[in-house]
């Protein structure tokens, strides 16, 4: 279980795997549709689990519906030790579009949606996807709110929050995840990142890799040389140095680079690397 090699953090209650997996990608191109294989993507959530990634991601727009889906096919009866986040709040009414809908109507049929698909009675971890401009924020989290007491959702998170957000989001409930992009090439979210450590939450990086872009930089190529890794792996690993309660979630549709990011949980990076890596 190479994903293990990184340590655990929590979730509320649950532990999890800091080397978690992103299931964004099994859905078909451009995150739209069917896979061309949904056998061999059945196979790679499958070995997910057995390299050790003990949270994964999800959302009802990826598909939309097929990620949540194809979760439930591949490892339902879900393992005790298996963690699934989903999200709602963003809505696809074509290929390139992902609209916001924070209206409380919506996120209850959104949450009454993932429930179907992923075969639970409750969600170990549901995120507000995104704030909508046109509905008071507090109005969409209360609505999240309300459906944790009702039993339908465990833990509540957010997703692309900022500071301010955060704080609003924590006066109507408890929040034990924030998930923003982050990455080397990207850390606008250092300040979210800051107030997640001082209170004790986990956060979650969207674009780990920054669709490729962090593994470009030369001083992460001449880093992934010293070490015999890759540029991912290293991206990976600088993410686990990073904080103790950074998520990883890498996502792929290919079983070989599945595995190669779990072995960057074992990637020792030295304080000298993570200096040059700062940089």
């Amino acid at each position: 279980m190479p994903a293990a090699a990184a340590g655990t953090l929590r979730l509320g209650d649950l532990t999890v795997n800091r080397m978690a997996f992103g299931a964004m990608r099994v859905a078909g191109p451009d995150i739209w549709g069917e896979p061309r294989d949904r056998a061999a993507m059945r196979k790679l959530l499958a070995r997910a689990f057995e390299l050790g990634h003990t949270f994964f991601d999800t959302a009802d727009s990826y598909g939309p519906d097929v990620s949540e889906t194809l979760i439930a096919e591949a490892l339902h009866p879900f393992p005790k030790e298996l963690v699934i986040g989903t999200k709602g709040g963003l809505v696809r009414p074509s290929r390139h579009r992902w609209d916001r809908d924070g209206r409380p109507e919506h996120l209850r049929g959104a949450v009454d949606g993932s429930l179907k698909r992923l075969r639970l009675e409750r969600i170990d971890l549901y995120q507000f996807h995104a704030p909508d401009p046109s509905v008071p924020f507090a109005e969409s989290v209360g609505t999240l709110a309300e459906l944790q007491r009702a039993g339908k959702i465990r833990h509540l998170g957010l997703s692309n929050v900022s500071v301010r957000e955060l704080g609003e989001a924590r006066r109507i409930a408890t929040i034990v995840s924030v998930q923003n992009e982050y990455n080397l090439e990207n850390r606008s979210s250092d300040d979210v990142l800051a107030a997640c450590e001082k209170a004790g939450i986990a956060f979650i990086p969207w674009y780990p890799l920054g669709a490729g872009r962090a593994l470009r930089p030369a001083k992460v190529k001449r880093v992934a040389v010293r070490l015999g890794a890759t540029p991912a792996q290293v991206a990976i690993a600088w993410l686990l140095a990073r904080s103790p309660l950074m998520l990883p979630i890498p996502g792929t549709s290919s079983i070989a680079h599945l595995e190669e990011n779990a072995a960057a949980a074992a990637l020792g990076l030295t304080p000298d690397d993570v200096a040059v890596l700062d940089g």
